[in-house]
């Protein structure tokens, strides 16, 4: 695929996980298990909320208000992360980390997440990108005392 073809899917994917993100409604002080985290370069915020049975994630949500790349990044990383193990999804969200990097070699286990590897080449957008998966880390490392 030329270059310019994966930057135009980039930009389609990004948009529309951004425009209607899925796994996107309320956390309330109902969820159990939540947290909220900031990036204060730029003010976008997550609220994530996770549901952890038997070892795996069973269901995720999140609100917040960000940018397109956060937003589509969260949603993303909602619909990977729903069903995984406890310590899939935290190898997941570091694989992701590196890929922000430029430091993953494999990202076939991302799935469509793999689609944001494009934010190494914008230093300021990195925090955009990682906001989810770092609040998802926080949490399934608190929750779950990984």
């Amino acid at each position: 695929m030329a270059l310019q073809q994966l930057d135009n899917l980039y930009r389609q994917t990004v948009m529309a996980y951004a425009q209607q993100p899925h796994h996107f409604h309320p956390v309330t002080p109902d969820d159990p298990c939540q947290v909220t985290k900031l990036n204060p370069t730029c003010g976008d915020v997550i609220h994530l909320a996770v549901t952890v049975a038997d070892g795996r994630v069973k269901a995720m949500h999140f609100d917040g208000d960000g940018c397109a790349i956060s937003m589509a990044s969260a949603s993303i990383m909602t619909d990977l992360m729903i069903g995984q193990t406890v310590g899939s999804a935290l190898a997941l969200a570091a694989t992701f980390s590196k890929m922000t990097m430029g430091e993953a070699k494999d990202l076939s286990s991302l799935g469509e997440a793999k689609l944001l590897a494009g934010v190494v080449k914008f230093p300021a957008r990195i925090k955009c990108a990682t906001l989810a998966w770092h609040a998802l880390t926080a949490l399934l490392t608190e929750t779950e005392g990984v």
